[in-house]
């Protein structure tokens, strides 16, 4: 008996320590880029657990858009600059709005930890390598290699913790 109490309290710990794991692990999905206009500008996913089609992202892109400045409109306090962080029973969506008006959010597993400061990173990444490329238009869709490599980066820095 000594020794099944002895497994018990082993088994113990490896769940507490599996959940203590959980709940630091950042698990990003996917992330949008989204003009001031509504517009799809960039849409990348790092899971294989939900895929959606190109009208699908589209239509979200948009729906973020509308819901985003909706909100700021109808929030009772003064000065508020709409949705940060919408919480679901099985993702959270975080929210990142630059002073121009370009919305960077990402989908991630719920209490995802770092995604604010990861979003933050990706305009850094989005000022460094997109705006700054002599080919890149403002507003149109995003199609520069450096910035997809540097995004890879940091998605795997920010998932390793």
């Amino acid at each position: 008996s000594e020794r099944i109490k002895r497994e018990r309290e082993r088994e113990g710990e490896g769940e507490r320590e599996r959940e203590k794991g959980a709940e630091t692990d950042t698990m990003l999905l996917s992330l949008y880029i989204v003009n001031k206009s509504g517009g799809l500008i960039y849409h990348r996913d790092f899971s294989s657990l939900v895929k959606l089609d190109t009208n699908d992202t589209l239509r979200l892109g948009s729906i973020w858009h509308s819901l985003h400045a909706i909100s700021s409109q109808l929030s009772p306090v003064p000065g508020c600059k709409g949705i940060e962080l919408l919480e679901a029973e099985t993702f959270d969506l975080h929210n990142f709005q630059t002073p121009t008006g370009i919305k960077f959010f990402a989908v991630a597993q719920c209490k995802s930890p770092g995604v604010d400061r990861f979003l933050r990173r990706v305009y850094n990444l989005y000022a460094d390598y997109v705006l700054k490329n002599p080919f890149y238009e403002l507003d149109m869709p995003i199609r520069c290699e450096l910035f997809d490599v540097h995004l890879s980066n940091e998605v795997n820095s920010t998932m390793k913790g």
